[in-house]
């Protein structure tokens, strides 16, 4: 199935993958959004049957979410911004914390445009971060070219795909 954030199917097959990957390793699976806005969520429950290893999601969008729902530190979004590996590595412990039946947590944060870029942060700049249960967070900084549609659905596969590449790996 293609759909307007999916047009080659990319992102579809990824969750194939995981669906049946996750529950045969008997893992779950929670996330915090925040530039991507619940697309990876919902990507992962557009399949039937993702409540076996479909945890949950969070869309904190804002810094008070960020805050509130995943307990990330009002000091590390000044001093770093809510674009930063520091805060995208607080998110996938925060995510971990509030979600005890989850063995993998995803967090995405980035600037998607048109505007709200920098010089150290221009549009396109993404950090997505995947930690294990018992694990540290593994954060990736990238940097997507195109439009803003462009630039979440890169950051909903480039997670989807390091999601993939770390369950494969342990």
């Amino acid at each position: 199935m293609t759909t307007l954030y999916d047009p080659d199917g990319a992102i579809d097959e990824l969750v194939g993958q995981l669906a049946a990957l996750l529950p045969a390793c008997d893992r779950r699976l929670a996330m915090a959004e925040s530039c991507t806005g619940g697309m990876i969520a919902a990507a992962c429950t557009d399949v039937p049957g993702s409540s076996a290893w479909f945890e949950r999601g969070y869309v904190t969008y804002s810094n008070e979410a960020k805050q509130s729902d995943l307990g990330v530190a009002p000091a590390l979004l000044a001093d770093h911004g809510a674009v930063s590996a520091p805060v995208v590595a607080a998110m996938t412990r925060g995510v971990l914390a509030a979600a005890p039946g989850a063995d993998w947590a995803i967090a995405v944060s980035g600037v998607a445009g048109p505007g709200g870029g920098s010089a150290d942060k221009p549009v396109g700049t993404v950090f997505i971060g995947w930690q294990a249960r018992g694990g540290e967070p593994d954060v990736v900084r990238y940097r997507f070219d195109g439009d803003r549609r462009a630039v979440r659905h890169a950051s909903v596969l480039a997670a989807l795909v390091g999601l993939r590449e770390r369950v494969d790996a342990g």
